[in-house]
C-alpha cells in the first residue's frame, strides 16, 4: 500500500526462485531482500525509487503510473505540512515577540510615562500599542519617516531593556 510506505514483495514457493529473482534484480541494479515466511519466500524492495525502477523494466507501466501517482501526492503533502509547520511556528514566534514587546511597554508607560521616552522609541512604543499585530515591517512602514524591520527590531530590543532596568530597580528598591 503506497499510501503509508513503499513495499513490493513477490512471492516464490521454493528458495531457488527467490534467489533467481533476486540475483535478476542486483543485474539490473536494484537491491531485493529476500524474506522466509510459512512456506513461502518472498523477495521484497522497500525503496520507492527501486520499486518504480522494477516495475518499468517489468513492463507493469500502469503499476508504475498508479505509484507515481500516489508519491507525488503524498510529497505534496508532505510539502504543505512542512510549509504550515514552518508558518505556525514563525506566527507563534512573532506573536510571543509581540506580546512580550507589549508588556514591556506597558511597564514603562505605568513606571515612567511613554512621554518620557526618547522620541524615536515613543513613535514605535505608540505604534505596538496600537497595532498589536502588525509585523516588525509593517510598524516601520507606519513611522514617519519610515525605517527598516531591523531599526524597528533595534528600537524593541532597546524598550523591552528599558522595561527591564525599570523592572529591576523596582525589584529591588520595593
Amino acid at each position: 500500500n503506497p499510501e503509508r510506505n513503499y513495499h513490493l514483495e513477490l512471492v516464490c514457493q521454493r528458495e531457488l526462485q527467490a534467489r533467481i529473482l533476486q540475483e535478476a534484480a542486483a543485474a539490473l541494479e536494484v537491491e531485493a531482500k529476500i524474506s522466509h515466511r510459512k512456506n513461502f519466500q518472498v523477495v521484497y524492495l522497500k525503496e520507492g525509487e527501486q520499486i518504480v525502477q522494477l516495475l518499468n523494466l517489468m513492463g507493469a507501466h500502469n503499476a508504475l503510473l498508479n505509484l507515481e501517482n500516489v508519491r507525488i501526492w503524498k510529497d505534496l503533502r508532505n510539502q504543505v505540512n512542512r510549509r504550515v509547520n514552518c508558518e505556525t511556528a514563525n506566527m507563534d514566534k512573532t506573536v510571543k515577540a509581540a506580546v512580550k514587546q507589549m508588556d514591556s511597554i506597558r511597564l514603562l508607560e505605568s513606571a515612567i510615562g511613554l512621554s518620557n521616552l526618547p522620541a524615536s522609541l515613543q513613535g514605535v512604543a505608540r505604534l505596538r500599542l496600537a497595532h498589536p499585530y502588525a509585523s516588525l515591517k509593517e510598524l516601520g512602514s507606519m513611522l514617519d519617516p519610515p525605517i527598516g524591520k531591523s531599526g524597528v527590531n533595534h528600537r524593541m530590543r532597546r524598550l523591552e531593556k528599558l522595561a527591564e532596568d525599570v523592572s529591576g530597580k523596582r525589584g529591588s528598591s520595593g
